[in-house]
């Protein structure tokens, strides 16, 4: 009886964490600072960018990544149980987190005609929990190997 509540409490869990995921998505633009949210949502062939702060950006799309990230760590952790995969989850975030950033400002600073869809995509990665759909398959499948 103990591990069907605790299995339940850890599905509301889980549920809470990714209705927190949702509303971000949802008040998104009052959340945090991103001119690319309403230039990409509109018709932009032959627009030029949006005129944008560097620094409010970075600390806006950081900002939102963070809160991303740690619930997409919370999700993992109630799914798998396991500190190892929290710690790898992380370290992930981390990485991808630099690396992408970096390119994304590269791209804005530096390139005179940058690639719209380029920018949207690495955008979307930093903006969107993408990285919870990547891994929790690639989890599962790697747990139940190493159970055979």
């Amino acid at each position: 009886m103990q591990s069907v509540i605790k299995s339940k409490k850890r599905w509301l869990v889980i549920s809470v964490l990714i209705l927190a995921l949702i509303l971000i998505r949802a008040f998104e633009s009052r959340l945090f600072y991103d001119p690319f949210i309403a230039f990409f949502q509109s018709e932009i062939q032959n627009k030029p960018l949006p005129d944008y702060e560097g620094f409010k950006l970075f600390f806006g799309l950081f900002f939102r990544y963070l809160i991303n990230s740690m619930l997409t760590v919370a999700i993992l952790y109630f799914l798998f149980g396991e500190v190892s995969i929290v710690k790898l989850t992380t370290f992930l975030l981390i990485v991808f987190f630099i690396i992408l950033m970096g390119i994304l400002f590269l791209i804005l600073n530096f390139s005179s005609q940058p690639d719209y869809l380029f920018v949207f995509y690495i955008r979307r990665f930093l903006i969107q929990p993408l990285f919870l759909i990547l891994f929790v398959p690639a989890l599962f499948y790697q747990k139940s190997v190493n159970n055979k």
